[in-house]
């Protein structure tokens, strides 16, 4: 399967050390009261921006998404998995379960 959905600390261990694809599906809004480090910020909701600045990833190596609670971002690793993604990581509940 190409999505795999880790816990906070599965997640956090994944993310962590490593030169990662990590992304915040929120809004610019939701992105800049806080965010997990090094993510970048691509909106779920805007879909031909979303798609635009994933194309630019690279969709071989592993990408690691969250959203607020985890539905957008389920949302967004099935989009991911539709452009071509091989190996797509949702955290859990989302920043909510983060914090």
């Amino acid at each position: 399967d190409t999505i795999t959905i880790l816990d906070k600390a599965a997640f956090n261990e994944a993310i962590s050390n490593k030169n990662v694809q990590l992304v915040d599906v929120r809004t610019p809004q939701e992105y800049q009261d806080e965010y997990i480090a090094h993510a970048i910020n691509i909106d779920f909701f805007k879909q031909d921006d979303f798609v635009t600045k994933f194309n630019t990833l690279n969709k071989d190596e592993a990408v690691y998404v969250y959203c607020r609670s985890g539905n957008r971002s389920q949302k967004a690793a099935r989009k991911l998995d539709s452009l071509g993604f091989k190996k797509i990581y949702d955290l859990k509940g989302g920043y909510l379960n983060w914090n």
